[in-house]
């Protein structure tokens, strides 16, 4: 059996090319791209903000953050469930990291709000479930090449918070999948409470509703501003 590295992809696609600079550390006021079906890490400073736009409205963003001097300690979902006693934040919450420390701080949200914090990271076997005979892109991967196109290695792959996915927990606890309730143009925006790798991926699911009932990926957009 071949042995697991979590840092190590399955597989490749433009990820790797995608890297806004050599080390990750954007030009401010600039608006970069994440291309569909692909992912892109950005390093943000201590107090710069960063805003996610999704122009479309029904792409969803898996989402990550490191922290910057040392991607051992990384924000975790069960964490923010513990600290917020909630699987949904809002503007004003603090999402915190495996250490219960702050990373970052949801400053602005033009959505309904309408996020997920329970469901993994698609990844090469999530596709072989649903029946892909070939390498399928995924988020997991494009979290690990993302990473890796700035000079960092992912350690793990954390539960993401999925920005614009709608996992409507049911009465009796059960999980649905649901079209995004985002309209175009929606964005997020997150303050830096310390140094971080904020890692970004235009989930490229198209089998499931998670993307609409199109399940059409499409890129997102963002910007690092300070303050």
């Amino acid at each position: 059996m071949q042995q697991y590295i979590p840092s190590q992809p399955d597989g490749f696609n433009k990820s790797m090319k995608s890297a806004i600079s050599d080390d990750g550390v954007p030009v401010l006021s600039k608006h970069y791209v994440v291309p569909a079906r692909c992912g892109v890490a950005v390093r943000l400073a201590a107090g710069h903000s960063l805003t996610i736009t999704n122009p479309t409205g029904w792409q969803v963003c898996d989402f990550w953050a490191f922290n910057a001097s040392d991607t051992q300690e990384y924000m975790s979902m069960p964490h923010v469930h513990t600290d917020l006693l909630s699987i949904s934040p809002e503007v004003g919450d603090k999402l915190v990291s495996n250490l219960r420390n702050p990373l970052l701080t949801v400053i602005q949200d033009s959505s309904p709000g309408v996020h997920d914090t329970l469901i993994a990271a698609c990844d090469a076997n999530r596709y072989k479930q649903l029946g892909c005979a070939e390498y399928h892109d995924n988020c997991a991967d494009n979290l690990r090449q993302a990473m890796i196109a700035i000079g960092q290695v992912a350690p793990v792959v954390p539960a993401p918070f999925n920005l614009w996915m709608n996992v409507p927990v049911l009465v009796e606890g059960g999980l649905q999948w649901a079209p995004p309730v985002s309209k175009p143009g929606d964005t997020i925006t997150f303050k830096a409470e310390m140094s971080v790798y904020a890692v970004m991926s235009a989930c490229p699911q198209d089998i499931t509703p998670v993307n609409g009932d199109e399940g059409t990926p499409s890129s997102l957009e963002f910007v690092v501003n300070a303050g």
